[in-house]
């Protein structure tokens, strides 16, 4: 005779996995509890070594600028003018003289053409090389070299100022040279050049 069991009346009675299981997730639990407390006690311990290197080497620039002021003023003038001159020195032979010609062809329009270009000072802003220039352009149409300027001073590269004019008249025309002040901070990226390459003239007609 087969029997057929109500399984409802036999409930299911095994209460010993839910223990395990939730003391098995405590477990999990506590173990990354502890192991995020050990990392963040590491990485707090770290950011203080690095803040105390940062403080240290603050403290080293600092001091090595207070020695270095101390010793410019120990200089006679002729070693403050020698110092000086050197320091230009290193910014010229690091200057990008090609990049500076092929910058200003880029800028010019077609109705102006430079005529003469001279360096009045080399030097370093921070990690930037800089270059004063005082800069001569040749036109007959004032509204282009107006406009040029205004595409030097949005093209990042070059600070322009203008600076004078002088009317020119000849047999066959009248021109007038317009006379600029420049400040030149060659773009990130581009290779410098050596200083020999000053002797160059640049393109579209430009003199040195």
């Amino acid at each position: 005779m087969i029997t057929k069991l109500n399984l409802a009346t036999h409930p299911f009675r095994n209460r010993t996995t839910p223990y395990l299981l939730a003391a098995g997730l405590l477990v999990i639990g506590a173990l990354g509890g502890i192991f995020a407390v050990s990392q963040l006690y590491q990485y707090s311990k770290e950011n203080e070594i690095a803040r105390k290197q940062v403080d240290d080497m603050e403290s080293e620039v600092g001091r090595l600028k207070g020695e270095g002021a101390k010793v410019q003023q120990q200089l006679s003038p002729h070693e403050r003018e020698l110092l000086i001159a050197s320091h230009r020195l290193v910014a010229n032979k690091t200057f990008g003289w090609s990049r500076l010609f092929s910058d200003l062809e880029s800028v010019l329009p077609g109705s102006v053409s430079a005529s003469r270009i001279a360096v009045q000072n080399i030097y370093r802003d921070g990690d930037r090389v800089k270059a004063e220039l005082e800069f001569g352009v040749l036109s007959r149409d004032y509204q282009a070299v107006m406009g040029m300027i205004g595409t030097m001073n949005n093209s990042g590269l070059f600070q322009a100022e203008l600076r004078g004019q002088d009317r020119q008249e000849s047999e066959r025309q009248t021109y007038t040279e317009y006379t600029l002040r420049l400040v030149y901070t060659p773009a990130y990226g581009y290779s410098t050049a050596a200083a020999d390459e000053v002797a160059q003239n640049p393109a579209g007609g430009a003199a040195q």
